[in-house]
């Protein structure tokens, strides 16, 4: 039995029969996964392709699939972590067990943050077929019309919301079926909430009554308001982007996938006219190997190890470099700056007269009913995403857009693996959807084992100061609301004896914690500090791309991996269109 579900079940002093019972569909769906998700190995005579992408999260699960559609191209896919074949990624609330756990994420932490009063904060990075969607919210969110048409108003052609929202469209299976907003044909599948909470229902109510309307849904350009979150599920299960859009195409006899395949650095031939990518250099169990790529090598790694990889093959800030014994071959010096990030306030109240999660699996019955739930019908809290509920607003009329969000959770801990809380309560957590703020990410030494220095630099800014304050005090204001009344919440967190702005912001820097939304370290643009153009293309070189989160000039508003898909399926018909036969 798999072990984390078995210390579950022990923990919870389930009955034998019911232990029997889950022992069954683990080893089921253990075996599920041996028979159905085999993956190609390298063939060792030939280890020439016409694309490598580095890392098969989100953006390289999309450009496989897409790259791969032409038999003619030979496509290589390289992910350093492990096959997705752990228990706990397709159950939903597997999250609690994959997120910290370095069998499927990195484990990163930050540097010392001085907005966070000195804290270091753990910062997750999938480390998993999947990457990030193997272990996320399962959110699906494209942030506001506005978000884009910023980008092509800094002269990125083709990125505008009328540009970007049919290629949303065609990635997408939506629930409801297509319409303006939506595709019904594509791979991602988006559903509701699959659980009901009545302190939620209650939270929806209090927030209208503090002018935040109720709306159906986020997604079409405009989010202000407040409304459930749809989901990347299929029938309850997580749908990450293996399951959308590597699992279909796996077979081909054109993609080849390599797992714990660890690229070293990309190799260039630096006698042209203008230096050009050749292949990488990989990791393989107690060697190294070359592979080679005829059109391009295409960095799909994320917004920490994109630019890592960068500076490793020389390209970046050449102080950098010289400081790591590192040949600078382009002078990049935007290469892990303009790191951005969303920082999330997490409130804790208390509440009376009525369930929440903390309740719920507080006893082993409570559990019971809730894994059993699960399995027989898919419904459930074992269902839910860290947030179900979501609501934008702006915390004042100067601001063009909702400038903040709230994810609010019927539960509440200390952070993600530490147990729930003895008590009922609610989460509302608010950030800055906008942050001014702007961090790096760079080399901590030139061996490519090391994790990088990522310094996101959380209010560092007066304005992001200012909005963490408007925040909290919002949100007071909406849990002091008549609809929330019959449940008498308590504030816990931060606590309602702080209440001048010096206090608030010293608590903001205690309780902030990051939704796990880095971008912008390698971005799009025309500007000095610039990484990419707006086809993606690195400045400087030929025959490399990075297309993944890096390349957002600014980051979007809300959750970051619809977008991703969305890059990344821009990008594929950039090379596709260039490469066309």
């Amino acid at each position: 039995m798999n072990s984390q579900l078995f210390q579950l079940v022990m923990n919870y002093s389930l009955s034998s029969v019911l232990t029997k019972f889950i022992h069954s569909l683990d080893l089921m769906v253990h075996f599920q996964k041996l028979s159905f998700k085999r993956y190609a190995m390298t063939d060792s005579s030939n280890r020439r392709f016409d694309y490598i992408i580095v890392g098969a999260g989100t953006a390289g699960c999309v450009l496989a699939n897409r790259l791969s559609q032409d038999p003619s191209k030979r496509v290589l896919l390289l992910e350093a972590g492990k096959k997705d074949n752990y228990f706990w990624i397709d159950i939903p609330v597997g999250y609690l067990y994959t997120i910290g756990n370095p069998r499927t994420d990195w484990c990163f932490k930050t540097e010392a943050e001085k907005g966070l009063n000195g804290r270091s904060i753990d910062y997750a990075r999938g480390k998993v077929l999947g990457g990030c969607s193997s272990i996320n919210a399962m959110i699906y969110m494209r942030g506001q019309q506005a978000d884009y048409d910023h980008w092509a108003d800094l002269g990125n052609h083709g990125w505008g919301w009328q540009d970007v929202l049919p290629v949303f469209r065609r990635s997408e299976s939506y629930q409801h079926g297509a319409d303006d907003f939506h595709g019904a044909n594509g791979e991602l599948r988006v559903e509701e909430r699959r659980v009901n909470w009545e302190i939620l229902d209650a939270w929806r109510d209090a927030a209208e009554e503090c002018g935040i309307p109720k709306i159906d849904e986020f997604n079409r350009g405009d989010n202000f308001g407040n409304a459930y979150f749809q989901m990347n599920q299929r029938n309850g299960k997580r749908w990450s982007a293996v399951r959308a859009f590597l699992d279909p195409v796996k077979a081909r006899s054109n993609l080849t996938i390599l797992t714990e395949a660890s690229v070293r650095k990309i190799c260039f031939d630096d006698n042209a006219i203008k230096p050009t990518a050749t292949g990488v250099m990989v990791r393989l169990g107690d060697h190294e190997q070359l592979f080679e790529a005829n059109n391009e090598v295409i960095l799909a790694a994320g917004a920490i190890a994109s630019p890592q990889l960068l500076q490793l093959s020389g390209i970046g800030a050449s102080e950098t470099l010289f400081k790591h014994s590192i040949q600078p071959l382009i002078e990049l010096p935007g290469v892990g700056e303009n790191l951005q990030d969303h920082l999330q306030i997490r409130t804790i109240y208390s509440v009376d007269n009525t369930i929440t999660l903390n309740q719920r699996a507080r006893t082993s019955w409570g559990m019971a009913l809730m894994i059993l739930e699960y399995f027989l019908h898919k419904t459930g809290p074992l269902t839910m995403p860290p947030s179900q509920l979501g609501a934008f607003a702006k915390t004042d009329s100067n601001q063009p857009t909702a400038n903040i969000e709230w994810h609010v959770q019927p539960l509440s801990l200390d952070k993600f693996g530490s147990p729930l809380h003895r008590y009922n309560a609610i989460t509302p957590s608010v950030c800055n959807v906008h942050p001014t703020s702007r961090g790096q990410v760079t080399l901590r030494n030139q061996d490519p084992n090391s994790a990088p220095l990522i310094q996101p630099n959380y209010l560092s800014t007066e304005e992001d100061r200012a909005v963490a304050v408007a925040g909290l005090k919002f949100t007071r204001e909406i849990m002091a609301s008549p609809a929330l009344a019959p449940f008498t919440p308590q504030e816990l967190k931060p606590g309602a004896h702080l209440t001048t702005d010096e206090e608030l912001i010293h608590a903001a820097g205690d309780l902030g914690t990051t939704i796990f939304h880095p971008v912008g370290t390698c971005k799009m643009g025309k500007d000095p500090m610039a990484v990419v153009d707006d086809r993606l293309r690195v400045h400087g070189v030929k025959g490399l791309r990075v297309v993944d989160a890096s390349i957002m000039p600014t980051i979007t508003s809300g959750n970051t991996n619809a977008p991703t898909v969305m890059i990344a399926e821009k990008g594929s018909e950039f090379i596709k269109k260039q490469y066309r036969n």
